[in-house]
This record gives structure tokens, C-alpha cells and sequence, in this order.
């Protein structure tokens, strides 16, 4: 891969989105970190893939549930680095409960974050990738893009949307040197994943353990979770040369989960 490209990879102050910012930090290219934390742990961060790989590292708090907010992220990386190359819609938020329970403006902030936020930062990087005639687009979406499971309607719903913005936006720009794709993970061990496991065993009137067990680990066959270097790898992969034929493509990385 060309190293001076530059990537903006949202909500990647921790969890799997910042396992593909080290991923790219670590292949030399420039990159802008986005999302919630303590300020000083988020300059520790910065500050760190910077000097490890001898990159450009910058940060931008923007909520990723302002489309205002979106647009100030992109040009402020446009401004830093000079152009912005690949785009790697991450963020994304969960809340777990039965329909009729479900509250609307969860709702509301899962389907704005999940799926409305890719949206409004591919409108934005298309124009220069076109421009350039080389970008590419990933989408973390999830095993929940292709399948569903219960207590999940906000989360699943963008997850599915997000695989159909994909396709779509693949196809619209396929003759122009991008390629778009949406990466589908399996169970990841992050913060994101830990704080739904009381919820889910509320909901499924079971222990924290078994919720590990029986849910979480029981749908994937390898019993194990995906990791973030896993992610991050194939990330990587599809900015590759090799992977410029892969477009629209919906890639589960999931311990065969999706193969039941």
C-alpha cells in the first residue's frame, strides 16, 4: 500500500475501530482518530501511534450524531493531511431490550450513529476520491448485517441498511478507482460488547457467564472471539492493490457464524 494516503476512521478511541487505526498507522499511513473518552487517555493514544510508526496522527471529538459535526471532521482532516483517501465508518452504539420496551430515542441515536453517520462521511470523501481516481470505503458492519437475534431491532436494522448502502454506493462509483465494502465481525471483546452482557442477561433472565457462553461464543463454531488485529488485517487487505476487484462485498469475519 502507498503509504502517504490518509484515513479517517470513526470512533476509534478504542475497541475495534482503533485496532484499524493502529493497523494503517502501522502500514505508514497518516490518520485521524475520532471519538469519545477522557481527553488526556485520547492524547495518550494520539500521541503514541504517532511516534511508534512515524506518522501524522490527529484527533477530532466530533458527534457522530451531527451531520455539521461530520463535515467539520472530514475538512479538518483534509486541512491536515491534504487529502483524504480512505474513509472507515466505525462508530456505532447498542442497546439491547424486547420491542415494546425498546425506547424511541434509542432508536433514533443507534440508526443516526450505525447508519446515518456512514452516509453523511462518504457524501463528503467521494467528490476528491473521485477527483484522485483511487479510494476506498469500509464499513464496520457486523454478523448482524447479514442475520439477525432477538433484543436487537435498532442495532440490526442499521447493520442491515449499512450492507445495502454498501452495495449501492460500490456500484456508483465502481469506474472510478474506489471500491466500497463492509466488513461483518463476529463477536468482538470490546467495551461495546461488555457493557450489553448485563443487558442481555437481564433480558434473557440468565448469568453474565452464560451470556459469554451460550449467546455471545454459541453462534460463532470456532468458540472463540474475533479480535481486533483480525479486523484491522483485513481492513488493511481491502486498501490493498490486490484487493481493488473487491467491491460491494459484504465479508464476514465471524468463526463461521454466518455459515450456519
Amino acid at each position: 500500500m502507498t503509504t502517504n494516503r490518509s484515513v479517517i476512521v470513526t470512533g476509534s478511541t478504542s475497541g475495534i475501530g482503533l485496532g484499524m487505526a493502529t493497523a494503517f498507522a502501522r502500514q505508514g499511513l497518516n490518520v485521524m482518530l475520532n471519538g469519545f473518552g477522557d481527553a488526556g487517555e485520547i492524547e495518550v493514544v494520539r500521541s503514541r501511534l504517532a511516534s511508534e510508526n512515524r506518522v501524522d496522527v490527529g484527533y477530532h471529538g466530533a458527534d457522530m450524531t451531527k451531520p455539521e459535526e461530520i463535515g467539520a471532521l472530514f475538512r479538518a482532516a483534509e486541512d491536515k493531511f491534504g487529502a483524504v483517501d480512505i474513509v472507515v465508518n466505525n462508530a456505532g452504539i447498542q442497546f439491547v431490550a424486547p420491542i415494546e420496551e425498546f425506547p424511541p430515542e434509542k432508536w433514533d441515536a443507534i440508526i443516526a450513529i450505525n447508519l446515518s453517520s456512514a452516509f453523511h462521511l462518504i457524501r463528503h470523501a467521494i467528490p476528491g476520491m473521485k477527483q484522485r481516481g483511487w479510494g476506498r470505503v469500509i464499513n464496520l458492519c457486523s454478523a448482524h448485517g447479514l442475520v439477525a437475534s432477538p433484543f436487537k431491532t435498532a442495532y440490526v436494522a442499521a447493520k442491515h441498511g449499512i450492507v445495502g448502502l454498501t452495495k449501492t454506493v460500490a456500484l456508483e462509483v465502481a469506474q472510478n478507482g474506489i471500491t466500497v465494502n463492509a466488513i461483518c465481525p463476529g463477536y468482538v471483546l470490546t467495551p461495546l460488547v461488555e457493557k450489553q452482557i448485563p443487558d442481555q442477561a437481564k433480558s434473557r433472565g440468565i448469568s453474565e457467564e452464560a451470556v459469554k457462553r451460550d449467546v455471545l461464543l454459541g453462534a460463532q463454531p470456532t468458540k472463540q472471539f474475533v479480535t481486533t488485529e483480525q479486523i484491522g488485517a483485513l481492513a488493511v487487505f481491502l486498501c490493498s492493490d490486490a484487493a481493488a476487484s473487491i467491491t460491494g462485498a459484504a465479508l464476514p469475519i465471524d468463526g463461521g457464524w454466518t455459515a450456519q
